[in-house]
């Protein structure tokens, strides 16, 4: 057992979770580690995928650093939204508790918000087909945001199976 906590944001594109994650991270005082963020910085885009192991080997290794440097809680502002992908942090487990926190939101609210791009929309609409909801039990804790307004967040324990972004 560790002390250490790791959270992994869980949601599809445009669902919040970068807004979520800001509001935790001040609630737990925790360090957020966003891949959308070191795509942009080592390549200057969006998605590029011969450069995803290197973003998700430097995605690691900032994670491992910063429990090394102290912090007790990290945040993953990832979408998170497969078991597989999941998997790959619960691997590390024996270093520290996994928890998830999930930011629903509907398709056509997703949507609406990437209308004016086209391969994002593609992007969610082929995610939507390959969400994997958190299954009780694959993380010492499950969470959800309860969107109370755009700027008020309550975070909930997460209790029996999560709704289908569909």
């Amino acid at each position: 057992m560790t002390d250490k906590r790791l959270v992994l944001m869980v949601g599809l594109p445009r669902s919040g979770k970068t807004t979520a994650a800001r509001y935790i991270s001040t609630q737990w005082q925790a360090p957020i580690v966003n891949p959308d963020a070191i795509r942009l910085a080592l390549h200057g885009q969006a998605f590029y995928p011969q450069a995803e192991p290197m973003v998700w080997a430097i995605a690691k290794t900032m994670v491992r650093s910063l429990f090394l440097a102290g912090h007790d809680t990290v945040i993953v502002d990832a979408c998170n939204n497969t078991k597989k992908r999941r998997a790959e942090w619960k691997s590390w487990q024996e270093e520290w508790e996994l928890e998830s926190v999930t930011v629903y939101e509907t398709k056509e609210a997703l949507l609406k918000r990437a209308r004016d791009n086209s391969a994002l929309i593609a992007t969610i609409e082929r995610m939507i087909e390959q969400y994997e909801p958190v299954e009780h039990g694959e993380c010492a804790e499950d969470w959800y945001i309860d969107r109370k307004s755009d700027e008020e967040y309550q975070l909930v324990r997460q209790e029996g199976l999560e709704p289908s972004p569909n």
